[in-house]
């Protein structure tokens, strides 16, 4: 009976239109009214809890750091100073998307704002020197994915506010994954520029080391920055909340010394924030009621025994969940998708004997999966109104596939070897 209110009351609710925090937080009341004898006192104090955790005001805080990035300029500075370092490597400028995507995400923690602060930068400038507008688009909305999974990561601090575990050890997990995949999507721009029709325009002449020099030594403040909202985090010396805090601050400081930021800037970055996190914390207040009521009825263990009954094993089951992840990223966005699905496949995943840092680190790649598939992949449609239309969805996605799939050869190859993930929280 639990289960069909559940399934019944979620259709119900999201086919009328209804907001997802709210159609969340409504069928997680109704369990909680109807099938657990009028429990709703319990989700009103997780709500409270939630809403009143220190660790999860990193949230908001680190959603500023992105947006106040995206205000100031900083990427394109960082993008000019890389691009001599790939101008004749095979598939030249292509991989300076990649590489300051990867150091964007290292302070920015969002996917989409990666996304949007290069790809505004990088498209008109690579389009313009005749590279391949498709090519251009894939690599952009692929590159932003890794902001969700290199530290700082919104996926991770929410992950492991939500479900108790320890967001610096996530973070520290998500590193070599995060650069793994960061070098298999460089590897592939080389594969493709060497087959097929030409994506890049024709090179010549030498390496100019000197340019190299000086563009990487242009790009000094940024190891700071990524200093104080991770170093600080590894050293030990503040916890994930104070170094949002503290790259906030930084970040102001650098806009305004190094970019272009102004205090009008920086009022229109507070308020997209604002409006994000909003959104955030609805879905993350619907969520908690939801998590009560899916606790209290047991239906994550109900769930698995009905799994089990096809005689599948823990991987069996893994692949399973891994199916409905790739299928709902389709249609919500990977915030939304991962606070959603949390209150069922963590207890599931995690009484099977997995990890519960190894399936942060896989979920927020099956996350980064849904970014860029369509028909809701949000990298995509951000990049695609970047060109102006000029290359549309449809095109986006086909330029994406091959990275798609490096992806979900990622998940695979972590699932095959965890110790990729694990081997460095072994130490800690």
């Amino acid at each position: 009976m639990s289960w069909l209110l559940l399934s019944g009351s979620l259709i119900v609710l999201l086919s009328s239109g209804a907001i997802l925090g709210a159609a969340l937080g409504l069928t997680g009341m109704l369990l909680l009214h109807f099938q657990a004898n009028g429990a709703t006192p319990l989700a009103i104090n997780a709500s409270w809890n939630m809403l009143t955790d220190f660790t999860l005001s990193a949230v908001p805080l680190f959603i500023f750091l992105g947006e106040i990035l995206l205000a100031s300029g900083v990427s394109k500075r960082v993008y000019n100073g890389l691009t001599p370092l790939f101008a004749r490597v095979h598939g030249q400028l292509l991989h300076t998307n990649i590489a300051v995507c990867t150091l964007f995400g290292a302070v920015s923690g969002s996917s989409t704002s990666t996304a949007a602060a290069i790809g505004s930068v990088g498209y008109p400038e690579l389009v313009g020197r005749g590279y391949n507008p498709s090519m251009v688009v894939g690599t952009l909305a692929a590159g932003g994915t890794l902001g969700l999974l290199i530290p700082p990561s919104l996926a991770l601090i929410i992950y492991g506010a939500t479900q108790n575990v320890s967001i610096g050890k996530l973070f520290i997990a998500g590193m070599l994954p995060g650069l793994m995949i960061a070098c298999a999507f460089s590897l592939w721009i080389m594969i493709r520029s060497n087959i097929g029709e030409a994506v890049t325009p024709s090179s010549k002449g030498r390496m100019d080391w000197a340019a190299v020099r000086r563009g990487v030594l242009e790009i000094w403040p940024l190891p700071i920055l990524i200093f104080f909202v991770l170093g600080t985090i590894y050293l030990g010396i503040a916890t994930p909340t104070e170094a949002a805090a503290l790259g906030v601050v930084a970040s102001i400081v650098l806009g305004m010394t190094w970019g272009d930021l102004t205090l009008q800037r920086l009022w229109e970055a507070f308020k997209h924030a604002s409006l994000m996190f909003a959104a955030i914390g609805m879905i993350l207040i619907g969520t908690v009621i939801l998590s009560q009521a899916v606790s209290l009825l047991g239906i994550p263990r109900a769930a698995l025994d009905a799994i089990g009954g096809f005689g599948l094993g823990p991987y069996g089951i893994l692949l399973m969940i891994v199916i409905v992840y790739i299928v709902l990223g389709c249609f919500f966005d990977g915030i939304s998708l991962l606070l959603m699905t949390l209150p069922i496949t963590f207890p599931m995943v995690t009484s099977l004997g997995f990890d519960p840092i190894w399936f942060g680190i896989i979920v927020t790649l099956l996350i980064e999966i849904g970014m860029i598939t369509p028909p809701v992949g949000l990298n995509l449609f951000v990049l695609s109104s970047i060109s102006n239309n000029d290359v549309d969805l449809p095109a986006a996605a086909k330029a994406s596939l091959p990275y798609w799939l490096i992806l979900l050869g990622a998940v695979g190859l972590f699932t095959a070897f965890p110790g990729i993930i694990l081997w460095i929280t072994e130490w800690l």
